[in-house]
């Protein structure tokens, strides 16, 4: 038997982080259905990602697979998730990226439809825009991208490729589906996850008070 391509003690640390999270994401309702998915750099050529089809809130390490950097499933008859070249494309492109989380909040997903039109939500003013790395103060404002829905990934990725060359990004919107966002490790990418949900339910509800 030929040796894996990977290491396996560093993916049994990845799918335990990876298994944690997800439990507490789902707790908070923002994996319906066995909606999302959720992944961590092994190395420089793969990733550990969450099975297709299973239920956010009952993983165990087993629901948690490698692939390569172009989405390909290695050393396992698991199936991914099929948005999975929307993280391979981020891990990629950036060498000191460690974690990508997509999640389908209700907050998420409403925000979506309703500035979908527009194609971004602008968020600006906000004390929390410190949560995002680099950031340093509250003055200063960020389009968070909404693009339009589509079972093309290769066609989504290189839209979000698109948005990576004009400028910093932390996470975007799919309309009528949910939030990606990322950050060097897991507890960064949680930080940036929680902060765009929490500033996206203060944008739905200024519009639902604003007369």
């Amino acid at each position: 038997m030929s040796p894996l391509p990977y290491d396996p003690a560093r993916l049994a640390a990845r799918a335990a982080e990876i298994v944690a999270a997800t439990r507490e994401l789902a707790a908070l309702g923002w994996t319906p259905a066995t909606s999302s998915n959720f992944s961590m750099r092994l190395d420089a050529g793969h990733a550990a990602i969450t099975v297709s089809g299973r239920d956010k809130g009952r993983l165990t390490e087993a629901d948690i697979m490698v692939v390569d950097l172009e989405g390909r499933p290695v050393a396992t008859h698991h199936r991914p998730s099929a948005e999975t070249l929307l993280h391979t494309q981020l891990y990629a492109r950036f060498p000191d990226l460690g974690c990508v989380l997509h999640t389908h909040s209700r907050t998420q997903t409403v925000a979506s439809r309703l500035f979908a039109r527009q194609g971004h939500v602008r968020l600006a003013g906000y004390e929390l825009l410190k949560a995002f790395a680099g950031n340093r103060t509250h003055d200063m404002a960020i389009e968070v991208p909404v693009l339009p829905n589509s079972q093309d990934m290769p066609a989504l990725a290189a839209q979000v490729e698109r948005l990576l060359d004009a400028g910093p990004l932390w996470g975007y919107l799919i309309d009528g589906h949910g939030l990606y966002a990322w950050g060097k490790d897991m507890a960064e990418a949680r930080r940036h996850l929680e902060a765009f949900d929490f500033l996206l339910a203060c944008e739905l509800e200024l519009r639902r008070l604003q007369p």
